[in-house]
C-alpha cells in the first residue's frame, strides 16, 4: 500500500482517522543514526509505527524498531511529540491520517540487522550526513531535535 504526505497543503484530503504513533532515534555507539527507506513512499525515515491497544508507548517503539530492522533497543529518553494538523498521510487504501507521534530516543542493545516487508533499506546514518537523503521535513525536525540535544523534549 501506497502513502503520500501532505503537509500545510491546501489541496490535501481530509483526514478520516487519528492514529497514535512512534519513532525512534536509534544510536549505535558510534553516533550514528539508524534509518529505513520506506517501501510505501521510498523516503527515509525513523523506525515506528502505532500503538496496539497492549502496548505502551515505549514499548510500541521497541516493539516497531524489532519489527522493522531486526534490532532490538532500550529507549533512553523522550525527543518530543509531534502533532501539527497540517501533516496529512493518505493511504492508497482510502485511509487518510491525522497523526500524533512521540518520538523517543533509543540505544542498540541486540539483534540481527534485517529489511521487512515495511522498508526496501536500512542504514546507520551519521548525523552529518541525513540531510544528504530524502525524507519529509517531519522526519528532518525529529532528527534535528534529537541530535540538538534539547534540555527538555520538544511539544508540537
Amino acid at each position: 500500500m501506497a502513502r503520500t504526505e501532505f503537509y500545510d497543503d491546501p489541496d490535501a484530503p481530509e483526514p478520516n482517522s487519528l492514529v497514535v504513533a512512534v519513532s525512534a532515534v536509534v544510536t549505535d555507539d558510534q553516533g550514528r543514526i539508524l534509518l529505513q527507506r520506506r517501501s510505501d513512499s521510498g523516503l527515509w525515515a525513523l523506525p515506528g509505527g502505532g500503538i496496539e491497544m497492549t502496548d505502551s508507548l515505549p514499548g510500541t517503539a521497541v516493539r516497531e524498531v524489532k519489527e522493522e530492522t531486526g534490532l532490538d533497543v532500550e529507549i533512553t529518553g523522550l525527543v518530543g511529540t509531534y502533532t501539527d494538523p497540517r501533516h496529512v498521510i493518505a493511504y492508497t487504501d482510502g485511509e487518510v491520517r491525522r497523526q500524533f507521534n512521540v518520538c523517543f530516543r533509543a540505544r542498540l542493545v541486540g539483534g540481527t540487522l534485517a529489511i521487512s516487508d515495511e522498508s526496501t533499506e536500512l542504514r546507520w546514518v551519521a548525523p552529518a550526513d541525513v540531510e544528504k537523503l530524502d525524507m519529509h521535513h517531519t522526519q528532518r525536525l525529529r532528527l534535528q531535535h534529537a541530535t540538538e540535544w534539547r534540555e527538555a523534549p520538544y511539544l508540537g
